[in-house]
């Protein structure tokens, strides 16, 4: 299942990265797929909505295993150097 939802999401992709984002995937545990939002889509008041419209809807409709996509949090403590 990852392989698929992979390349549903690297369809999804460029739509994001248009607007200065990106997303990973993190995981797929029991049908729940979790995502890290990168650049523009990390910090926009939007992303659950693109979350739930684009990425879950998409992944749904594909992949009927999909329970819903949750979005995980950067675990990078802030002010270190990656």
């Amino acid at each position: 299942m990852r392989e698929k939802v992979e390349a549903i999401i690297n369809e999804i992709r460029p739509m994001l990265q248009a607007d200065g984002g990106d997303i990973e995937l993190v995981d797929i545990e029991d049908g729940v797929v979790k995502v890290r939002m990168h650049g523009a889509c990390a910090g926009c008041p939007g992303v659950h909505m693109t979350l739930k419209m684009a990425v879950e809807r998409r992944l749904k409709q594909q992949i009927p295993e999909v329970k819903r996509v949750e979005p995980v949090a950067d675990v990078t403590p802030q002010g270190t150097d990656i």
